[in-house]
């Protein structure tokens, strides 16, 4: 089987890792940056194995729902999870905008402190993804940085004025 095709996000934080980990598993501190330009109401963070965090992303009437399993949970230094599209009712559902795009994502973020400052390493590939999906996935590579650069800046705005 060939490498599935890994999104790789880096960034380095002027924050000490404890507080970045708190900015990805406290839900008012999550809520403020995952999501961007839109409105994130988080109705579940349950962040242990087997836990699950379900999240309402709302586009002025339209909402789009996501259903994270946490599969990894290493304070403060790992989270693994398999994050799926799904409908009001939290049931895997396609993703409406992108008919092909992989039910199931394998999330893997890693935070490593040098000098206060933490290096956060996201990775994002699909996981028990058909041809098509990875095809898809694939193709979209390029793109996927808009969305989570744009969650970047907001989390970096928010790690500056938590230590203020």
């Amino acid at each position: 089987m060939s490498e599935l095709p890994t999104y790789i996000l880096e960034r380095v934080f002027d924050a000490p890792r404890d507080l970045v980990w708190k900015t990805w598993t406290d839900p008012v501190l999550l809520a403020r940056w995952y999501g961007p330009n839109i409105e994130t109401i988080i109705h579940r963070l349950d962040v242990k194995p087997g836990g699950l965090w379900l999240n309402e992303m709302k586009m002025g009437e339209r909402s789009g729902y996501q259903r994270s399993e946490y599969t990894e949970v290493t304070p403060p230094e790992r989270l693994a999870m398999l994050m799926s599209n799904t409908d009001a009712d939290w049931n895997n559902a396609p993703n409406p905008m992108m008919p092909n795009w992989p039910s199931t994502l394998l999330t893997v973020v890693t935070f490593e402190e040098d000098a206060g400052k933490t290096h956060m390493r996201l990775a994002w590939s699909p996981h028990g993804a058909s041809e098509a999906e990875i095809a898809a996935f694939a193709a979209a590579m390029d793109g996927l940085g808009k969305g989570w650069g744009a969650g970047m800046v907001l989390l970096e705005e928010l790690l500056s004025e938590l230590q203020a």
